[in-house]
């Protein structure tokens, strides 16, 4: 779509002449699994970006159990420019790579059903490809939670001590980047490479901006860039959600052994020293053997630990998220540190993709 911009005044009795610019259209992909409670507002947002380009939203419906259906098709019949297309395993990586195949345009952006994008985030995505020459542009997660639970843990998302100091999760320089958050992509590298590998439930985008780097593409971080991320609302949610993460961490690292760090070994280590030193502790008391309880010691700190980062990091919480911070910080590390210890290997299945 071409747009013409009005005529700008530089002086008195001088105009500038009228510019125009091709912006190019856009097709948003969103998976989505079980999210009537944000999908209206995500959806809304991204109709609402005032980009001066065309845009197409492709909501890939996979087999929820809260109405998230009947939400889809309401919000469909309301505005053209959404296209509803199925997604019968419901998992993640198959509906993006079912949204890019239906989708019309050249610019891809990945919108999950409970993100919500800041104003302007489209129009400054584009403007960084061009500029850039990125094949994938993105920026920070937001994490904003409204119960004392939620609030509590998206401190813990946007903290050093929480999940390890990534630059969309606490911020940085803008740059090159190992990953970025949701990300907006060239579709024709996106081909190239296959789309987003199947087998990985979880991890999916790190492992395709893996992928990307590889080929020799750049992926471009940039912290003007915002998606509100809407975090788990109960204690079992977010145990299930960090022992995923920990075992489809682990199946990144056993397929890409160069890419393990201190940062995702630290919750293993520290399950593993917790688990050790309780043990010493429990056979200490049992035999009477007094040099063995110091092992009590290992819990006892690492406890210690999270009540300091706790009230380092939660001052300007509510009460209740104050007194949920400790308790979330400990259940994300020793989630992650037991799925990534105890996870078994994923069935390696045909890892399907774009044009396999």
């Amino acid at each position: 779509m071409t747009q013409t911009v009005a005529p700008v005044t530089i002086g008195e009795g001088s105009t500038a002449a009228p510019t125009t610019r091709e912006w190019p259209s856009i097709s948003v992909v969103m998976p989505v699994l079980n999210e009537a409670r944000h999908l209206a507002e995500s959806v809304g947002q991204i109709l609402a970006q005032h980009y001066l380009g065309e845009v197409e939203l492709v909501i890939a419906l996979g087999p929820s159990r809260d109405g998230t259906d009947d939400v889809a098709r309401e919000l469909a019949a309301a505005d053209p420019r959404i296209k509803l297309i199925r997604n019968p395993t419901g998992k993640t990586p198959a509906g993006l790579n079912l949204g890019v195949l239906a989708a019309s345009h050249e610019i891809i952006a990945r919108v999950d059903g409970h993100g919500v994008l800041l104003p302007g985030y489209l129009q400054r995505a584009v403007e960084l490809l061009e500029t850039t020459g990125a094949a994938n542009v993105g920026g920070m997660m937001l994490a904003v939670g409204t119960t004392g639970f939620e609030q509590a843990v998206a401190r813990a998302y946007s903290s050093p001590i929480g999940l390890g100091g990534g630059r969309f999760h606490v911020g940085g320089a803008e740059g090159p980047a190992e990953s970025v958050y949701l990300g907006v992509f060239r579709r024709d590298v996106l081909q190239h490479l296959g789309g987003f590998n199947e087998h990985y439930h979880r991890a999916q985008d790190w492992e395709l901006n893996l992928r990307i780097r590889q080929a020799g593409n750049l992926v471009w971080f940039s912290p003007e860039l915002g998606v509100t991320y809407r975090p788990r609302s109960s204690w079992t949610e977010l145990v299930r959600q960090f022992h995923a993460t920990g075992r489809w961490r682990r199946e990144v690292i056993r397929q890409y052994p160069d890419t393990v760090s201190l940062r995702y070994l630290a919750p293993p280590v520290a399950v593993a020293g917790i688990a050790l030193g309780g043990l010493l502790g429990v056979v200490g008391v049992a035999t009477g053997a007094t040099l063995l309880t110091v092992g009590w010691l290992l819990p006892l700190v690492y406890g210690l630990g999270l009540v300091g980062a706790s009230l380092l990091e939660g001052g300007n919480l509510s009460w209740r998220a104050r007194a949920w911070l400790p308790v979330v910080l400990g259940t994300v590390h020793l989630s992650w540190g037991t799925g990534f210890l105890l996870g078994s290997r994923p069935h390696r299945r045909n890892p399907a993709g774009l044009g396999r």
